[in-house]
């Protein structure tokens, strides 16, 4: 859950976006068919089994258009839900629901859907000391969003921004002229409380970091035999990282290699949304 700080600076922002983009000027089939306000209640329904989450946006949403709309739910983020459960009921201005219905629902599907797919891989490094990150790789302005419903189905975020950490990427690289040459100048650069992590994508890359002092080595889209000998050769120096292409199918693959991370930015580019719906509108 967002505190009220994050809530009202970061999020309430993203979400009045959003209620802009789908009204321009005004909702055309709601004013048609409620020209007055009628109070009026809907169900939020779950139709598929996963871990919802996003419940506090889907709210927002509402309330945003009408602070007196009621949201009452009867699971929490991170619950794992069934098809066809009552997850809760909100209550207000018929025309704000039918207005918010849409946003509302776009936020929890997608966030409950990252979630659920997030949980489905964390589940496949249960008993390993491997922790499962995200990347940057998320919707625009959704972010926020994005990285939390990741948290709630298990995993770990990644730097948030460009702003959070040093991560030497091949272009970073390509710019500095080499490894060592990237990892010095970040050195001496960045604040002393910052990690220094370099994305390697051979053998030479990963003695080069090794020998410049890299806080955390990225191994990136190597061959599993390939990813032995360098964690040999890295052999407590420094953390490891593995990346590339890693998804539900072959994560489990991963396992054995015994590193600190694996980051997948299938967790947040790849989800499918849950399936979730707001039905039996009716007075009250």
């Amino acid at each position: 859950m967002f505190d009220q700080v994050t809530l009202k600076l970061s999020v309430d922002p993203l979400i009045l976006s959003a209620l802009k983009e789908d009204v321009t000027s005004e909702d055309v089939t709601t004013n048609s068919v409620m020209p007055k306000g009628t109070l009026g209640e809907v169900d939020l329904i779950c139709k598929e089994d996963g871990i919802i989450c996003g419940l506090q946006v889907f709210a927002r949403a509402f309330q945003l258009l009408d602070e007196s709309t009621k949201v009452e739910l009867f699971v929490e983020d991170g619950d794992e839900v069934k098809a066809g459960q009552l997850m809760g009921k909100v209550t207000g201005d018929i025309r704000v629901l039918l207005v918010g219905e849409r946003t509302g629902l776009n936020y929890l599907q997608r966030m409950s859907g990252i979630a659920t797919y997030t949980k489905s891989i964390a589940k496949l490094l249960e008993g390993s000391k491997t922790k499962l990150l995200d990347t940057r790789k998320t919707s625009p302005n959704n972010r926020i969003f994005e990285k939390y419903a990741v948290r709630v189905g298990g995993g770990n975020n990644h730097r948030y921004n460009l702003t959070d950490g040093v991560l030497l990427k091949d272009n970073h690289i390509g710019a500095a002229g080499s490894v060592t040459k990237a990892i010095n100048m970040a050195k001496e650069y960045a604040p002393f409380v910052r990690k220094i992590e370099v994305e390697v994508e051979n053998i030479d890359m990963v003695k080069e970091a090794v020998e410049a002092g890299a806080d955390i080595i990225m191994l990136d889209n190597m061959s599993h035999d390939v990813m032995k000998e360098a964690i040999d050769i890295i052999d407590g120096k420094a953390e490891i990282e593995v990346s590339g292409n890693v998804t539900r199918e072959n994560i489990a693959k991963l396992t054995d290699l015994g590193v600190d991370y694996i980051s997948s930015g299938a967790l947040t580019h790849s989800a499918p949304i849950m399936d979730i719906s707001l039905k039996n509108l009716h007075r009250i």
